[in-house]
């Protein structure tokens, strides 16, 4: 039982300790954040963009603004009119920027500037997580992520409603300047009082129109390659045929649109050899009649083709193909009638619709290499649905990221200076590398660069034909998927891809549940992902703090 309560001075003059680190536990995370920016990374980058010596008064220092930012993602605040107040409101934010609170413009500002020096912060974070140990990239996963844009899907027009926007653009200019002639004559204008001529309206209706300009240019090149893809997809298919015409049938998987022409010669031939081998049956039998010889020919009467089992499954997978083909060209035809076609986004030009599991987004699809402990070593932020043609190019980046980690790692003990242990296929440290069915294809299985298992269909299938209760079901898919399925169905290979699901997608829950961060607050490609690479530095920084690695003894060490 309490005696009373304690008392609630609130005029109480000056109880908090004159140091306002003090204000936090010595333990506090902030403090680690505030010292690895000030002493532990080169912020050098910032510091270029930004002048001083001129009139005015004093800037804020980048080192504070970048250390407010990442504390700001990291407590998953990305409103640059949120973070000003907190700094007003919450202890940790007001010891980053000492009680001297920037305003939201300064800080957009700050954000909306910062996209060249933010591949920098990310590579200084993967050293400074490389100094303190980590970054076990023997084993690496590659895996996409899709990001929302700042852009609503409701802002997507057709080329056709971009043409009628840019004609009523330049309509709309061409009527205020004849408005603004009849209003002043020769005179320029600005002597009347803004209301009548905003510059800041101008301004708006000219980005307006330079955003629809971009976005009917996008769209007319992505038409122009998509056309040019299907021209050279309709060259293979008919290249496809002729050598079916000619009584060619290509090894592998046909291509789209050839696969029912290709049942239907699979079928003919079953049919033709099946017929073959009833008539040779007969000649024997005619042959030993003649001869006067009472034994038969030998074995039972093949069945005739129309009864033969083989023969009826390979007409019936004929059917089937003739099926699939005829649904496709009425599920085309039905979008073609449904929908409007390609669009463009007008807040957003650079995004794109991107298809999850919860139905489409206005967003980027982001490309990442993850570790064995939980870092992204390598990312990119891209506009295309999927990350097939980034295989090659994501597993080089991460090359690149793992050799810089290697080069700044304290050597193991007993460890010899000539570098030690072997660093893998083509001078990488990278054992492995991981990727799901997304990322397969005979390129990606054949081009250069570290050992990798990629998987040939879905997870679950993948089990069941490694317990030998399920087919691969790729007797037409390229020998190298198919090398790639018999490696997936052994102990060693299917024990290695179960460790993808981790090491890939712990770092993208991480991201999206625990910092919160799911949509990005910058518009355009180069900005998007300045602040993509941001979250995943941010994101390496808390890895390291919650792995025990990020201390202030650690930090010390470093300074020693």
């Amino acid at each position: 039982m309490a005696k009373g309560y304690r008392p609630v001075a609130r005029d109480q003059q000056f109880l908090l300790p004159p140091d306002m680190r003090e204000w936090l536990p010595a333990d506090h995370p902030v403090h680690l954040v505030i010292d690895v920016v000030a002493g532990h990374l080169d912020t050098s980058a910032f510091h270029a963009s930004r002048r001083t010596g001129g009139a005015g008064a004093a800037g804020f220092d980048p080192d504070m603004l970048v250390t407010l930012l990442i504390w700001a993602y990291a407590n998953r605040v990305t409103s640059s009119r949120r973070i000003e107040a907190l700094c007003r409101t919450d202890v940790a934010f007001r010891v980053i920027c000492a009680g001297d609170v920037p305003d939201h413009a300064t800080i957009a500002r700050f954000r909306a500037g910062f996209a060249d020096a933010v591949p920098g912060l990310f590579a200084q974070v993967l050293i400074l997580c490389a100094r303190l140990g980590m970054g076990r990239v023997g084993v690496v996963a590659l895996d996409g992520t899709k990001v929302a844009a700042s852009a609503s899907k409701a802002a997507n027009r057709t080329g056709e409603r971009l043409r009628e926007l840019a004609a009523e653009a330049v309509a709309a200019h061409a009527a205020a300047d004849a408005a603004e002639d009849g209003q002043f004559g020769q005179a320029r204008g600005d002597e009347v009082p803004a209301p009548l001529a905003s510059p800041r309206s101008k301004a708006a209706a000219a980005d307006r129109a330079a955003r629809i300009s971009k976005a009917l240019a996008d769209l007319e090149a992505g038409r122009e390659a998509a056309e040019k893809e299907q021209a050279e997809r309709d060259r293979e298919v008919a290249a496809y045929r002729a050598g079916l015409e000619a009584g060619r049938v290509p090894a592998g998987k046909p291509p789209a649109g050839a696969e029912a022409a290709a049942a239907r010669v699979r079928a003919g031939r079953a049919q033709a050899a099946q017929a073959a081998r009833v008539a040779a049956w007969e000649q024997r039998r005619a042959a030993q009649d003649a001869a006067g010889i009472k034994r038969g020919p030998g074995g039972s009467r093949p069945l005739p083709p129309d009864r033969n089992a083989k023969v009826a499954r390979a007409w019936q997978a004929a059917a089937d193909a003739e099926a699939r083909a005829a649904e496709r060209d009425r599920e085309a035809a039905g979008k073609k009638a449904r929908g409007p076609g390609p669009v463009a986004n007008l807040t957003d030009p650079d995004s794109r619709l991107m298809p999850t599991r919860n139905g489409f987004i206005q967003g980027y699809n982001a490309q990442n290499v993850a570790s064995e402990d939980g870092l992204i070593i390598a990312t990119e932020l891209t506009a295309g649905t999927t990350g097939m043609a980034w295989f090659e190019p994501m597993t080089g980046k991460a090359g690149d990221a793992a050799r810089l980690i290697a080069s700044h790692q304290p050597a193991p003990a007993g460890a010899s200076a000539d570098g030690g242990e072997d660093e893998g296929k083509g001078g990488s440290p990278i054992g492995l590398v991981l990727a799901d069915a997304g990322y397969c294809s005979e390129d990606n299985l054949a081009c250069a660069g570290p050992d990798r298992l990629i998987a040939t269909g879905k997870h679950r299938n993948l089990e069941k034909a490694a317990r030998g209760k399920a087919s691969d079901g790729l007797r037409q898919a390229g020998a190298r998927t198919r090398a790639m399925t018999g490696r997936l169905k052994t102990a060693d290979g299917i024990a290695a891809y179960r460790r993808r699901g981790h090491i890939a997608e712990t770092p993208h829950g991480h991201i999206k549940h625990d910092m919160g961060f799911r949509q990005l607050t910058m518009r355009g490609k180069d900005k998007a992902a300045a602040e993509w690479r941001l979250v995943c530095t941010v994101h390496n920084l808390l890895t390291a703090i919650t792995a025990g690695k990020l201390t202030t003894q650690a930090l010390a060490g470093l300074t020693a």
